[in-house]
């Protein structure tokens, strides 16, 4: 479910105190590692949504609140009543809305802070600091002018986890991009929109924008060959043609991935192409949509594979579902070469924070060199299984170099049989600006694979043929 659509589901008749004493609860596990799809599901079901869309605006400015918790008390207080204040701060923080998400729709600075009270007085790890929590959100309230000269006046440079990142996230984006460092940031706290990715074995995006979704009410743009973005997301299974496994949920960037692929194999069908980390499935159902293959879709979690399962079932689709471990082909691979492969590589997911707020909090430092070895284990165990004059399509969902330009870079010096195709590099986040009109339903070219986005997440592709 996305967040607009939590929000806008949440029931009406559940206290904002009550929400408070869940988003509590999430974000102090999401404090200490969990994520937040994992805390999530501990929250009741009649909750849950208006939940999800609460700790997301609070991730999105948990540096914001963490400085304004560290001004009002200096001493860090335990975990739980920690994240109450911490999402109180930041609900009710105007002075950065973009950066922030701005106050929780609907409740003024008061409410806010009369409801954590309450939250606080109400949960029984909690019923004894309502009278703190009290104190520091009314001196805040009275203060909040006064904190924001202060939080103004400091450089982001100084203390980059104003800025919503922490320290060393910040400064990785800095050594990559620069002055485009802020912008990256600016992108990545945008809540990310619902993208649909159509069926073309059934209809065209523009077809299914114009035919079926604008007579139903529902507004939305065409971004790329075969995307659309709604205006406003809700229930996938009341959109037009869900059940009929006419349109399938991917972000406009990982939509290229398939066309990417598919253009530089040679025509006709039954070629064997693997996409070798493949779930839940979103690119294999597209191979598949695109091109009548023989694709085998491979997932070291047997959990996952089901749900590849899950997602090929609904769209009518057959694929050779398999899981092993991609790095370790003697446990699975049958000897024939492929005619292309797809690699997914796990990654840091620094591209989809905007969709995904918790992972910037989530990560280490240490994970980036840690997953740029395993993406380079995996480069290197599926080269040969490739068919000379084969292509391997590389992506992850990273803006960080270290797991794009500098892997495949990397990867091209160590094999003198690999050449470098046109390719669309390091996609950046993108937020479609609303008054800028329709995007139009361009051509994917392998020069131009991009052109045509209108709004996606952060990306990174490189192709790579393999010489006969």
């Amino acid at each position: 479910m996305s967040e607009q659509n939590a929000h806008k589901t949440s029931p009406r008749n559940v206290p904002l105190w009550q929400q408070l004493q869940q988003v509590a609860q999430v974000v102090q596990q999401v404090q200490a590692g969990s994520s937040t799809a994992t805390a999530l599901e501990q929250v009741p079901a009649g909750l849950r949504p208006g939940v999800q869309a609460l700790v997301y605006q609070v991730l999105r400015g948990l540096g914001i609140g963490r400085w304004l918790r560290e001004q009002l008390v200096p001493k860090k207080p335990a975990p739980l009543l920690d994240a109450l204040l911490t999402s109180a701060l930041v609900l009710a923080w105007r002075a950065q809305p973009e950066q922030c998400g701005g106050h929780a729709e609907g409740y003024t600075g008061f409410t806010l802070v009369n409801q954590a009270v309450e939250a606080a007085k109400r949960h029984p790890r909690l019923k004894h600091q309502g009278g703190l929590v009290n104190a520091v959100l009314r001196r805040f309230l009275r203060e909040q002018e006064e904190l924001e000269v202060v939080y103004r006046a400091q450089s982001p440079q100084r203390d980059p986890e104003l800025l919503n990142l922490p320290r060393w996230w910040w400064q990785r984006l800095q050594q990559d991009y620069g002055v485009q460092a802020g912008d990256i940031v600016h992108q990545a706290l945008q809540p990310a929109p619902l993208t649909l990715r159509v069926n073309v074995r059934h209809l065209s995006a523009r077809d299914y924008l114009e035919q079926h979704l604008r007579p139903a009410g529902i507004e939305g743009i065409l971004n790329g060959a075969h995307g659309v973005t709604l205006a406003q997301a809700c229930p996938v299974q009341q959109l037009p043609g869900f059940a009929e496994g006419w349109i399938s949920v991917q972000d406009a960037a990982a939509q290229l991935a398939a066309p990417l692929l598919l253009e530089a194999l040679p025509q006709g069908n039954n070629l064997r192409v693997l996409d070798a980390c493949a779930a839940p499935g979103g690119k294999t159902a597209h191979l598949l949509e695109l091109a009548d293959h023989a694709v085998t879709a491979l997932d070291v979690d047997p959990v996952r594979c089901q749900r590849i399962h899950d997602n090929l079932q609904r769209l009518g689709l057959q694929a050779t579902v398999l899981a092993a471990d991609a790095g370790a082909p003697a446990s699975w691979w049958d000897g024939q070469p492929f005619d292309a492969i797809l690699l997914d590589a796990p990654c840091t997911a620094s591209g989809i924070v905007r969709r995904h707020p918790d992972v910037p909090w989530l990560r280490r430092e240490q994970d980036v060199p840690q997953l740029a070895a395993q993406q380079q284990r995996l480069l290197e165990a599926l080269w040969p299984l490739l068919a000379p004059g084969g292509h391997l399509l590389y992506c992850t969902c990273s803006v960080f170099k270290q797991e794009g330009e500098e892997q495949i870079a990397g990867f091209l010096q160590r094999h003198a049989d690999a050449v470098a195709r046109p390719a669309p590099g390091h996609l950046l986040p993108k937020h479609h600006n609303k008054d800028a009109g329709l995007g139009e339903n361009g051509t994917l070219g392998t020069g131009t694979a991009s052109a045509s986005l209108v709004d996606h997440d952060g990306f990174f592709y490189a192709l790579l043929a393999k010489q006969p």
